[in-house]
């Protein structure tokens, strides 16, 4: 499966079944902070639930609608990132993520994601990648401004989260702005 080491210390694995007590284990450790941003972490209750998430995960990878990458920070599995969907037609990705609170502040994300936007444009041919995060989740939108990517807005009320709405800030990069801030973005 697909394996792409992007630093020495950091490697990013298509997520399989035999990963999902890990991929369970680390979210439920992490439950109370990643429940403030992740809709989804209530519904995951169990590694059978995380082994049917993996499943369809495979299945939109099987389908070229997108895939999900789990991140190896010295060998120990640390979150996830990937696409959500591709949209092969408009030749436009979104790109979600999320890292375990013992990972943050040591690149981890920001290397994941540069190589998710390398990959999206050099492999797959892609124009756009968007990325949306909460209007309050200063921490995720570092990831897109680090990288260089242009803020085009808020959806007010985008996404309802344990019952209330929370607007929605979407950044996008394009192909040829990429190119041009590859160079440094690298």
């Amino acid at each position: 499966m697909f394996s792409k080491l992007i630093r020495a210390d950091v490697e990013l694995r298509l997520v399989e079944e035999r990963h999902a007590l890990e991929i369970y284990s680390v979210m439920d450790a992490h439950r109370k902070s990643l429940r403030e941003w992740l809709p989804w972490v209530d519904d995951t209750t169990s590694v059978d639930g995380t082994r049917e998430w993996i499943r369809g995960a495979l299945e939109q990878f099987a389908n070229g609608q997108g895939f999900q990458a789990g991140i190896w920070f010295e060998d120990s599995f640390v979150g996830v990132c990937g696409f959500q969907p591709i949209h092969r037609a408009n030749r436009r990705g979104e790109i979600g993520y999320w890292l375990a609170p013992n990972a943050e502040g040591q690149g981890i994300m920001t290397a994941a994601v540069r190589a998710l936007v390398d990959h999206a444009f050099l492999e797959l041919g892609l124009n756009r990648v968007q990325i949306q995060c909460g209007a309050r989740n200063y921490k995720s939108q570092a990831i897109p401004q680090r990288l260089g990517f242009v803020e085009e807005g808020a959806m007010q009320q985008g996404e309802l989260l344990h019952g209330t709405y929370h607007d929605l800030i979407t950044f996008r990069m394009l192909r040829s702005e990429w190119a041009v801030r590859s160079t440094t973005a690298v």
